[in-house]
């Protein structure tokens, strides 16, 4: 048994990785949160108010520590400061590894509300520039594949965004011809996969890729079809005029996540939630076309007995009986 402390750890994807370590009962798990703790209900773990501003109350608190996982959000934090502190507090307080916030695309994704992750990743390469002081890995799993079961409940934790391709609705947004690869995992499989990485007798990869499945758009509106049993209205968008800021859509995904609201600047004259949507939804297409939400996947082959959900082995079953 080793204690794990989980920083912002009653998020959307933190509160299934919690919830997976304490079925499994193995380890110590403490949470850390900016919330006040009497307003939470977490059972079975400890939970800590801090200030991540405070690096000696964080070292403090992560004394005995073995392993950090980071869900700190970095949208509100521009300069990276509350994760660098809980990175130096880690150090200082002797822990042994270390996951930042990643738990998305590849590094290095070119998409503006990401750049945050790259920032931490040179400031962790950095740190361990003489000697490693600090082990840790970027878990990447690319999209969640429980996002396509939207508004249908897939998780327990997770919450369900609409995007681009709407099973519910039958149709899709997509960039050209939609052949460009990219990764779905299930948060399922991203849970049980950290929760084998605490218990891994080896060095833990700096780039730590989770992949259920690979898939283009056009494959997977064509599985869409087949399992709704009705064609897709699909959009197809140029490249040329995403990068000039045009999004000729017949609609536009909602991307349904409160923090999402910080993530597009206000455009004078237009809708605040469309100008988030068209925002999000030109980033993502742009990025699905530079391959960054196609990850590796250093995890599965690390650990082969963690059996990852297939695409249609997980969608299939969610979508029976709907309407």
């Amino acid at each position: 048994m080793v204690h794990v402390v989980v920083a912002g750890g009653t998020g959307n994807v933190a509160g299934e990785i919690v919830a997976e370590l304490v079925k499994q009962k193995k380890h110590q798990v403490t949470v850390f949160t900016r919330k006040d703790v009497s307003s939470l209900t977490l059972d079975g773990i400890e939970a800590i108010q801090v200030d991540y501003n405070d690096k000696d109350a964080l070292t403090k608190h992560l004394h005995g520590v073995n392993t950090v996982l980071s869900f700190i959000s970095d949208i509100s934090d521009p300069t990276n400061l509350a994760q660098k502190n809980l990175i130096d507090a880690s150090m200082a307080a002797g822990v042994k590894r270390f996951a930042p916030n990643e738990w998305a695309t590849r590094s290095n994704s070119g998409i503006p509300w990401y750049a945050g992750k790259d920032v931490i990743h040179k400031y962790l390469q950095e740190v361990n520039k003489e000697k490693k002081v600090l082990e840790y890995t970027l878990f990447q799993p690319g999209l969640f594949l429980n996002y396509f079961t939207y508004p249908h409940k897939s998780a327990e934790h997770l919450g369900l965004i609409e995007v681009q391709i709407d099973f519910q609705n039958a149709r899709a947004i997509v960039l050209g011809d939609g052949t460009d690869k990219f990764s779905l995992t299930a948060i399922q499989d991203v849970s049980a996969v950290v929760a084998a990485a605490i218990d891994y007798p080896g060095e833990w990869p700096e780039i730590g890729g989770i992949r259920g499945g690979q898939i283009t758009s056009a494959q997977l509106i064509k599985l869409g079809e087949e399992i709704r049993g009705k064609p897709f209205v699909v959009d197809r968008l140029l490249k040329e005029d995403i990068e000039r800021g045009e999004v000729k859509t017949s609609w536009l995904p909602s991307f349904s996540n409160p923090s999402s609201f910080e993530l597009a600047p206000t455009v004078a004259g237009e809708n605040p939630r469309e100008a988030i949507s068209k925002h999000i939804l030109s980033g993502s297409l742009l990025a699905i076309s530079r391959g960054a939400w196609d990850v590796s996947d250093e995890w599965n082959q690390l650990l082969p007995e963690i059996k990852v959900t297939g695409i249609e082995e997980f969608l299939r079953p969610h979508w029976i009986g709907k309407p």
